[in-house]
């Protein structure tokens, strides 16, 4: 069994905390150690470093060596472009299927994730990694809804195909997109609606037949990355990672294939994937405020505060966030923390590249 860690994005939800210097995988937003540090930590329980890659962008990589805890200089690989997850999944297919072959599994697991229970969490990976053995199936870990969210992507289910260690397999019905608050209800009602939780597991010979059955170029790029050495990777990267779609490998291979299962979990998980979820991870004080950095309040209550050098101080506020960092501070209602992506793009279209 081996592990990818998916260490590319920007996370723009976190701005201006996280920046294009400095995403988000590298904070170290619930503690000392970064989201990325925290992952690798994790998944080296059950599979060795030694046999954990981490896919990032061409600049961050002596970052992500810095902070992955035992994994192998050589390990850690730089994308050219981010091109969203498909293309990083078909380079880290290549160069698995090279040194592992193609019977081998693999755990593709974003870098910035929350889980509790850890223990939970590996054995359900080391379950499915025995269904994928057997079945050749791309396996996906799906998230019992404990709320009607419309923040994520949702998977349908059928009833239970098999069962291995304790651990449910379905079969995937469908991929839906992020629903609206009545569709997401619906989902939860109905008791057979996942959130898509962008975890994987698969062989390397089956996620490799997926990706050139469903994605164009993939079987040229795939064969052009296992063929060059490793002074050569570089130009192979130039040469066909444009040709790749930027699109993720759940709309590019899962909603597509028809070999695609899910695992229902219900340990604690978060994608940390803005303020809002984050605020659900602190401990809030008496007055619902969750706080990290120097703070004095009056009147404020249900708000997060991130403040990373400077005091910030508030009156009569409710239900904000605030963050303050020595570029720019952000203040937004709490309900509007997804709108921070389009924020983003107002500043980038002024020009004001110095806060990014």
């Amino acid at each position: 069994m081996i592990a990818l860690i998916l260490a590319g994005g920007s996370g723009t939800l976190f701005w201006p905390l996280s920046r294009e210097s400095e995403p988000k995988q590298f904070l170290p937003l619930l503690g000392e150690r970064s989201l990325l540090a925290e992952t690798v930590l994790r998944v080296s329980a059950l599979i060795p470093p030694q046999r954990i890659l981490v896919v990032t962008g061409d600049s961050f990589v002596e970052r992500a060596r810095a902070e992955a805890p035992g994994v192998p200089a050589e390990n850690v690989i730089g994308e050219p472009a981010g091109r969203n997850t498909a293309p990083c999944i078909a380079l880290a297919t290549a160069l698995a299927g090279a040194r592992y072959g193609g019977d081998e599994v693999m755990v593709a697991l974003p870098a910035d994730h929350r889980i509790g229970e850890a223990e939970r969490f590996l054995a359900v990976l080391a379950a499915g990694a025995a269904f994928c053995r057997k079945e050749r199936a791309l396996l996906t870990l799906g998230i019992r809804p404990s709320r009607p969210e419309t923040g994520f992507g949702y998977l349908e289910v059928a009833e239970k195909h098999a069962e291995i260690d304790g651990s449910a397999i379905h079969r995937v019905v469908r991929f839906v997109e992020k629903p609206d608050l009545a569709k997401a209800e619906e989902y939860v009602r109905s008791g057979r609606f996942l959130w898509n939780s962008g975890m994987f597991l698969w062989r390397i010979d089956a996620i490799e037949a997926a990706l050139g059955e469903h994605v164009p170029n993939a079987t040229g790029a795939i064969a052009a990355f296992r063929a060059a050495r490793p002074g050569d990777l570089g130009e192979a990267l130039a040469e066909w990672y444009p040709r790749l779609s930027a699109t993720s490998i759940d709309y590019a291979v899962m909603e597509k294939a028809s070999n695609v299962f899910s695992i229902p979990v219900d340990f604690p998980w978060s994608d940390v994937g803005s303020w809002s979820a984050l605020g659900e991870l602190l401990v809030p004080d008496a007055d619902g405020n969750c706080v990290i950095g120097p703070y004095v309040g009056i009147d404020t209550r249900r708000s997060i505060i991130h403040a990373s050098g400077r005091l910030v101080a508030t009156i009569g506020l409710e239900d904000v966030i605030i963050v303050e960092t020595d570029r720019a501070v952000l203040v937004c209602p709490a309900a509007r923390a997804q709108e921070v992506r389009a924020l983003v793009d107002r500043l980038r279209a002024l020009g004001r590249r110095s806060v990014l």
